[in-house]
């Protein structure tokens, strides 16, 4: 035998094989187009590779817009007018006048001089339009960013002593650039929704709590503290060297305290006069820079003809003008092997705060961003800012809230931002000098104070998610007394142990039914009935009251059919009463999805209950002892275990509600055919149905086909007593005249001949009757057809109804494919599939 041979009989496709199952395939789908006459029958085509393939190739339409998203500003550059140029005016010279003080204290922050985060905060500015897709985001240096920098720093200072930290920082923005570009070409940044919101505040958290600490000793004015020691040691350390306590200690604390009036005075004022909040909120927003230029102004006074070492207090010194730094990034072998494990928190953190600040501001503005785009956006930012001397750079809350509040209209208001940015390198570097450092630390404290989670947030998320808050506290404690880094990745680490966790332990749900109506407001002639009247006038109202074309209008009162778990864990009113659908018809619903790491908890769950609940119909076969398996139990000869065994129903099918079901793998679905023989054999030598409701996914359906679920074949009893039978199709209209208030019908096939039924009747006798639906008048109208009636005589009968009732051939078509009835688009037509093939078995 041949290679080629070999392969088409491996995969089904020699040609006896080929014959025998499209003789079978035939022979399916005619037996179901002539279930479903007169209707035309629909046959599902299942998807395939290479259509998916073909869906997802690259088109030169599509090349084109891909290209033309890297640069949003061309959809609206062409419309930019006068009013649109005010607003940006005055935003960016707003944001200006605050970035420049803050910029320089979170240099310091990274242990640069201040002059890096003047040019880190320019470059930012003057590219983000061209890439950006927000209105208020201002991308420069940030304080949390700014620590991380001044750590990767010193770790590299460590190794390589003669090393400037300005040459560190620059490489290390520049592979993060690369890294971003990456991300942002490729559309990864859906990866950043892996990592939890709690795992994000517990790191702001942290890192504003170290930075707070790690600037304590210069806002007092002590020397000689390791402010890179972990957080609880430099505080420890500061504790023990109060006694050292300078002047400095009065203008840093002063500031501080300023700063912190200003903020509170200007919040109560916005209060008071809501006509004039935008007044004070922009009075607000440049707090900073009134702070620090009266006490530029108090040390130029006071420290007027000393040098920087001669000052009263310790002041900032002689900063360069113009972009002193500028040059090509060191990109030394030894450096890059040195800040490259160093990448991945600094990344993280990077996408995430500008994205959720873009995400935040375009909700409060009613705009959305593009998040690959932000991310190239910033890229663009960290590849250029090195070559002028800049650092790592992301999105700034406090700039792009100064921005929001100042009624920026465009992107472009960061070039104005940009300008005042210049002036301050060209034109200010002499009043620099005078500013003192202890204020500049004090500023640095009050920016990241805001970034501490408030009580009343994490009371919130204990209210949502109990274990989020032990995260967040585990994350807080391991930044704190470990490093950043480390709690950044353990609360991630932790977080997706908890969600796989879930995931794997989820418990399925065995469903009841229930008939659920609305209780709205309604006309009564019972004045104590209420304000919403009694269940007896709305159902009068209801019934004598419809309307001409039968569509039921939003007063009325609606039955429906309703599940809900039998355990009654869900937190539904126990007084309620929950049945089961049908002795031996089990309801179970896959709550996490379905895939290799919870089927074997669903399907243990599934097989554990339905075998309790139910009894073995199969003889026991084995003449001898030694045949038995040594796992099965033999049976007990005990007379009361089996009179309480008889009474227990046969298995009859399982509807599955796959509605949480979005993909399945092969291990979940070879369990699930392992199960469905091991219930076969204990129902033998009947066959138990599956019934699938809600499988919204053609790969899903495709996967469960392969298998024999939904299918015709291997589904239970095919035909009735009598021989004739009888599947359950799920049937819509496809036009709206047909409608006449019903949307969707079900229909049952007795050989060629369709039956309409709809719901059950409370209280009648579930072997005898027959309920069919009006369509005309949108009324139950209840048909009793005998049990001991003959088939012909339920066959004419049904004829007549589907004469008398049924639209036009074109008005209705089966929902799925025809050759997988057991596939139902709801779970109510799926259980009322079941549970009539369960009657008719059991009346047989």
């Amino acid at each position: 035998m041949g290679p080629r041979s070999l392969a088409a009989r491996a995969f089904g496709a020699g040609a006896a094989g080929r014959s025998e199952k499209d003789d079978s395939t035939c022979r399916i789908k005619s037996q179901a187009a002539a279930a479903i006459s007169p209707l035309d029958a629909y046959f599902e085509e299942d998807p395939t590779v290479k259509e998916w393939l073909l869906e997802h190739r690259p088109t030169a339409a599509g090349a084109a817009r891909y290209f033309k998203s890297f640069f949003p500003f061309v959809q609206w550059i062409g419309r930019y007018n006068l009013r649109w140029l005010t607003g940006d005016v005055i935003g960016g010279i707003t944001l200006g006048f605050v970035v420049v003080p803050q910029a320089m204290a979170y240099a310091m922050l990274a242990g640069l001089r201040p002059e890096f985060g003047l040019y880190t905060s320019f470059t930012g500015a003057a590219l983000y339009w061209l890439f950006g897709t927000s209105k208020d985001i201002a991308i420069g240096a940030t304080a949390v960013i700014s620590l991380l920098i001044g750590r990767i720093v010193a770790k590299v200072q460590a190794e390589m002593p003669g090393l400037p930290a300005e040459e560190a920082s620059k490489t290390v923005s520049l592979l993060a650039g690369f890294a971003l570009l990456a991300f942002g070409l490729l559309r990864l940044d859906w990866l950043i929704e892996l990592i939890p919101h709690v795992a994000i505040a517990a790191f702001v958290t942290s890192a504003a709590i170290t930075i707070s600490l790690s600037q304590l000793p210069a806002v007092l004015g002590i020397t000689g503290v390791n402010t890179r020691d972990a957080p609880y040691k430099v505080f420890i350390t500061t504790c023990k060297a109060l006694p050292r306590t300078t002047v400095d200690a009065a203008v840093g604390l002063s500031a501080l305290f300023l700063l912190q009036l200003i903020k509170s005075f200007c919040a109560r004022m916005g209060e008071r006069q809501k006509h004039r909040s935008k007044l004070w909120a922009t009075i607000s927003s440049i707090r900073m820079t009134f702070v620090i230029l009266l006490y530029t102004l108090v040390s130029f006074i006071v420290n007027r003809g000393l040098s920087a070492n001669e000052a009263r207090f310790r002041i900032l010194g002689s900063v360069p003008t113009g972009f002193s730094a500028a040059g090509v990034p060191s990109m030394d072998t030894k450096l890059i092997k040195l800040v490259a494990p160093e990448l991945p928190a600094l990344l993280i953190v990077l996408i995430i705060e500008h994205i959720a600040i873009g995400k935040s501001f375009g909700r409060v503005n009613n705009y959305t961003i593009v998040p690959s785009q932000e991310i190239i956006s910033i890229s663009a930012a960290n590849i250029l800012g090195p070559f002028l001397g800049g650092y790592a750079a992301t999105g700034s809350f406090t700039g792009t809230a100064v921005l929001s509040k100042a009624g920026v209209r465009t992107p472009l208001a960061g070039v104005f931002n940009g300008l005042i940015l210049l002036l301050a390198l060209y034109a200010l570097t002499s009043v620099f000098f005078f500013i003192p450092l202890a204020a500049l630390s004090g500023l640095i404290i009050h920016a990241v104070l805001n970034l501490i989670t408030r009580p009343p947030t994490i009371v919130k998320y204990w209210k949502i998610a109990p274990m989020d808050v032990l995260i967040f506290f585990a994350g807080v404690f391991l930044s704190l007394f470990e490093s950043l880094e480390f709690g950044i990745y353990a609360t991630v680490g932790i977080s997706l142990i908890v969600i796989l966790l879930r995931i794997a332990r989820s418990q399925g749900q065995f469903l009841g039914r229930l008939r659920a109506q609305g209780y709205p407001e309604a006309p009564t002639a019972n004045p104590g009935a209420g304000h919403y009247g009694s269940l007896l006038d709305i159902n009068h109202h209801r019934r004598f009251h419809r309307p001409a074309d039968g569509i039921p209008r939003s007063g009325e009162v609606q039955s429906r059919e309703a599940f809900l778990p039998l355990d009654r864990k869900d937190g539904s009113n126990p007084a309620v009463d929950v049945s089961e659908s049908y002795a031996g018809v089990f309801i179970y619903r896959f709550t996490e999805g379905f895939n290799y790491i919870n089927q074997a908890q669903y399907l243990d769950h599934l097989v554990t209950h339905v075998t309790t609940h139910t009894r073995r119909t199969d003889a026991d076969g084995y003449k001898h002892a030694g045949d038995r398996p040594w796992n099965m139990p033999a049976p007990k000869n005990d007379g009361l275990a089996e009179e309480e065994s008889e009474r227990l129903p046969r298995l009859h099918a399982v509807v599955l509600d796959l509605s949480a079901v979005n993909q399945v793998d092969t291990t979940a679905v070879e369990a699930l055919e392992d199960v469905r023989a091991q219930l076969n054999r204990w129902a033998a030598p009947g066959v138990v149905e599956w019934h699938l409701a809600g499988a919204r996914s053609r790969w899903t359906r495709r996967a469960l086909a392969a298998v024999g679920f939904g299918l015709l074949h291997g589904q239970g009893p095919k035909t009735t007593a009598s021989g004739s039978w009888m599947p359950v199709f799920d049937v819509a209209a496809t036009t709206a005249s047909a409608t006449t208030g019903l949307r969707k019908l079900q229909f049952s096939a007795v050989s060629s001949n369709v039956t309409l039924f709809g719901a059950e009747t409370p209280g009648a006798d579930i072997a005898d009757t027959r309920e069919h639906l009006d369509l005309e008048s949108g009324e139950e109208e209840i048909k009793t057809v005998p049990a001991k009636e003959s088939g012909a005589a339920i066959r004419e009968e049904h004829h007549d109804i589907l004469r008398d009732r049924v639209p036009p051939k074109t008005a209705l078509a089966p929902i799925f494919g025809v050759d997988r009835p057991f596939f139902h688009v709801d779970l109510a037509s799926a259980v009322s599939s079941a549970v009539e093939n369960a009657r008719r078995r059991d009346s047989s």
